[in-house]
């Protein structure tokens, strides 16, 4: 059996590059989401039933919308920051900071969903604790699924600098978090 080749062979270019288009494949599943459920959360305040919506609700709404405005734009700034950095020659800081900037948007873009949650459950259980203990799972979920579990994956594969023994991890040498 070959030894296993610990990272690609590329250039800083072309690794660059690579991160580029990867970056943009993820956010343009999130940005859609984020987009979909910002157009929604600015539709309810239209709707006859929000009038109806006690002091709690209307706050737990306006935090919602804010939320969603944050994750939008956090999602939609890698535009912004290729537009004003393009043809500079700073491809791998722009890789470096647009990611950044998504990582917080998808944080963003979870808290929006918990607190889309918590309004909706709020209304259909009369405000009953049974709404905050389903956001508190929902969100322990996104939590082993966006964190936990990418987390272990690093350790058991090495710390994210090439520490591991490469299998698992697409350039080898477990260069997940940020090394990529």
């Amino acid at each position: 059996m070959p030894e296993l080749q610990l990272g690609r062979n590329e250039t800083p270019n072309e690794r660059a590059d690579r991160r580029w288009t990867e970056l943009l494949q993820e956010v343009r599943v999130a940005q859609t989401g984020a987009q979909i459920l910002f157009g929604f959360l600015l539709s309810v305040v239209f709707m006859p039933r929000f009038t109806t919506l006690d002091a709690f609700e209307r706050s737990l709404y306006v935090t919602t919308v804010v939320l969603g405005a944050l994750a939008t734009g956090a999602l939609i700034a890698p535009v912004a920051y290729h537009r004003l950095l393009a043809g500079r020659r700073l491809k791998p800081q722009l890789v470096d900071a647009t990611g950044r900037v998504v990582a917080l948007g998808v944080v963003l873009l979870a808290l929006t969903v918990g607190s889309a949650l918590l309004l909706l459950l709020h209304l259909a259980t009369g405000g009953s604790p049974i709404a905050w203990l389903i956001v508190a799972a929902v969100m322990g979920w996104f939590a082993l699924w966006w964190l936990v579990l990418p987390w272990l994956l690093l350790r058991r594969n090495g710390n994210g600098n090439g520490g591991g023994n490469g299998e698992g991890c697409e350039d080898g040498g477990g260069n997940g978090g940020g090394q990529d």
